[in-house]
């Protein structure tokens, strides 16, 4: 899976490749706006109030919106 940035496919496709992550049940890699990066499984994305967040399983919920790019983890050695 290559890297899927948000600004360049748009936020209804990148929502939709998040939403595959759920399906699929493994890790991503995630990269932030504000430079961070992680690798975490995706197990939902919600909508509050209007607003779309990615539901992590080991960190706090994120909005969809501070998310710049995914792409699938690196299998572990």
């Amino acid at each position: 899976m290559a890297v899927l940035s948000q600004d360049e496919v748009g936020r209804c496709s990148f929502i939709d490749v998040l939403e595959e992550a759920v399906l699929r049940q493994r890790p991503i890699a995630v990269r932030l706006r504000e430079g961070l990066s992680f690798i975490d499984e995706l197990v939902d994305v919600v909508t509050e109030n209007g607003e779309e967040f990615a539901v992590f399983r080991a960190r706090a919920r994120i909005a969809v919106g501070e998310i710049a790019a995914v792409t699938r983890a690196p299998a572990p050695c």
